[in-house]
């Protein structure tokens, strides 16, 4: 696949998720499943081994078959894809960027290094490292709101300097000062702001989003990015309640109950009900009980009816 420049690199992109089975393993008949729907929901593109694929509890052999059964897929219906070649572990992902490397994806993302947060001159010689290793392939940092160290715009703006390969962020967006310094020190970059509040992040000149409003309902999270250009106003709105349904119904079980993001990113798959996914983590991590989206599925549709059309 050719690989894309930061302009290109925009819209909502959907995430794979694990099917775990009980004895921990990977249901690859389900993602297999999974990936071919995603593949049908009119995703700007999909990615690999983000947070919602759990990427921190995968051997060097799943990450492989993973990345293999979705380029495949993406390859075959000509949808941009992107890898996932992170680790926690600078060494362990510098072997990863080589392996991805070798499937032609449209981008290829990274973490920091996190058991000691990096300095800027750390970072830098990073993703220098990896740029070599990603063979003219542009990288994306992945920078979500748990990582240890929260990047400024001014700190992307400098490993853009530095990094002339690093071609887009997925951030954890901010207030208007936040946007205002992102309009200012990352030029060049394709800029992608939390799912859920990705209308008032286009109307601020964010690119897109690595969307946890896709895993929900891939298709309406199509949907309502189309009406952020045709009705803005309306998609505006309509963000409102999306974000309104989240912070009520959904952040508590991280903040109140302790759970992971890919819990969460799981359990809003489960809602949605458009793939067999299940709310199953890999040990050692809680899963929230498939019982709480049969609850919240009918609440999730009745404050956001849009999205689920389909």
């Amino acid at each position: 696949m050719k690989p894309l420049e930061a302009h290109e690199i925009k819209g909502t992109w959907g995430t794979t998720l694990l099917p775990i089975l009980e004895d921990d393993a990977i249901d690859f008949p389900r993602l297999l499943e999974q990936v071919t729907k995603l593949a049908a929901s009119g995703i700007s593109g999909i990615y690999t081994n983000g947070t919602a694929g759990e990427f921190y509890a995968q051997s060097e052999t799943e990450f492989d078959a993973i990345n293999e059964l979705v380029a495949g897929i993406c390859e075959d219906k000509q949808i941009p894809f992107q890898i996932g070649a992170s680790h926690m572990g600078a060494q362990l992902s510098l072997e990863r960027m080589k392996r991805a490397a070798r499937l032609k994806p449209a981008a290829i993302q990274v973490i920091l290094p996190d058991w000691y947060p990096l300095t800027d001159d750390e970072a830098i010689d990073y993703l220098q490292r990896m740029a070599e290793a990603a063979d003219g392939i542009g990288l994306v940092l992945y920078n979500p709101p748990h990582a240890k160290r929260g990047l400024a715009p001014e700190t992307y703006g400098k490993l853009k300097d530095a990094v002339p390969q690093l071609i887009g962020v997925k951030t954890a967006g901010g207030d208007a000062k936040w946007y205002e310094e992102m309009r200012e020190h990352m030029r060049g970059l394709s800029v992608f702001v939390p799912g859920h509040r990705l209308a008032s992040g286009i109307a601020e000149g964010a690119n897109g989003s690595y969307s946890n409003i896709a895993c929900l309902n891939p298709a309406g999270a199509v949907r309502w990015f189309d009406r952020m250009t045709s009705d803005p106003k309306g998609a505006a709105a309509e963000e409102k309640r999306i974000v309104a349904f989240i912070e009520q119904h959904i952040v508590p079980f991280i903040t109140e109950q302790g759970y992971s993001n890919a819990a969460v990113d799981k359990l809003l798959t489960e809602i949605g009900g458009w793939a067999d996914v299940g709310t199953r983590l890999r040990w050692p991590y809680r899963s929230i009980l498939r019982s709480e989206a049969e609850r919240l599925r009918p609440i999730a549709a009745s404050i956001m009816p849009e999205l689920f059309e389909d």
